[in-house]
């Protein structure tokens, strides 16, 4: 239960007294994988709820608007900061080390702000034309969230960290094959759960899209870091609402 609350106190800003992670070990944070499904499934309820709040009062496009509102404030943008800080980085074709430079700065550019820009108007969009489709919007909601904070680790496994120091020190390349299957299987069952086949096909063509990803970010800089986490986050979760549309 401790290093569920400490993943959980890492991803999000949802209120953890500090006695309650007390004494755990740094090195442990790595076993904590198997618990970001379950990271994503509070924040999709949270979202979910944010939808079914706004929904009878302003109609699908603002509720739409809420879901992702509350996904953003639940985790205080801390993905969003990793999806611009990538684009700023891996889109200013320059080489290796100038591209880690420019993700480690603090200021956002041009691609970072067009790149917040598309993902959450993207998000809203979809959001919105599911309701239009018949889908049961709440259960992708929940669904969307878990599977791609589940697919993270893909980014971690036996991967070499791009830094020599930083956040993403404490996973990448840090977690056991044991726990990354884990992993995949708890936000597969969930998928599968919430979003039945047509959820669990969607699953499968995120997952090949982390795959690219993970390619397209090592050849660019050499291997992973906590930003191109938080943009694969954002990214897988885009992916499979589309994929399920």
């Amino acid at each position: 239960m401790k290093l569920f609350l400490a993943t959980l106190q890492f991803m999000t800003r949802i209120p953890v007294p500090a006695r309650w992670t007390d004494n755990l070990d740094m090195n442990d944070y790595a076993k904590g994988v198997v618990y970001f499904p379950f990271v994503g499934l509070i924040v999709g309820l949270l979202s979910a709820l944010a939808f079914a709040v706004v929904l009878p009062v302003y109609g699908p496009l603002l509720a739409a608007v809420a879901a992702v509102l509350a996904t953003t404030l639940v985790t205080g943008a801390f993905h969003l900061d990793g999806l611009a800080d990538t684009c700023d980085g891996i889109f200013s074709a320059r080489p290796r080390e100038r591209i880690l430079e420019i993700m480690r700065d603090s200021r956002i550019g041009s691609n970072g702000a067009l790149a917040l820009i598309f993902v959450i108007l993207a998000r809203v969009v979809i959001i919105y034309q599911l309701t239009q489709t018949g889908h049961n919007v709440y259960t992708l909601l929940v669904a969307a969230p878990a599977l791609s904070r589940a697919l993270l680790p893909v980014l971690m496994y036996q991967q070499k960290y791009a830094r020599e120091n930083g956040m993403g020190n404490l996973y990448i390349g840090k977690i056991g094959g044991q726990h990354y299957a884990i992993a995949l299987i708890i936000g597969l069952l969930m998928t599968l759960g919430f979003a039945s086949w047509h959820g669990g096909l969607a699953a499968i063509i995120t997952y090949l899209f982390a795959l690219l990803y993970r390619g397209f970010i090592n050849k660019r800089i050499g291997g992973q870091t906590g930003d191109t986490i938080g943009a694969g986050n954002e990214l897988f979760g885009l992916i499979f609402l589309f994929a399920v549309i």
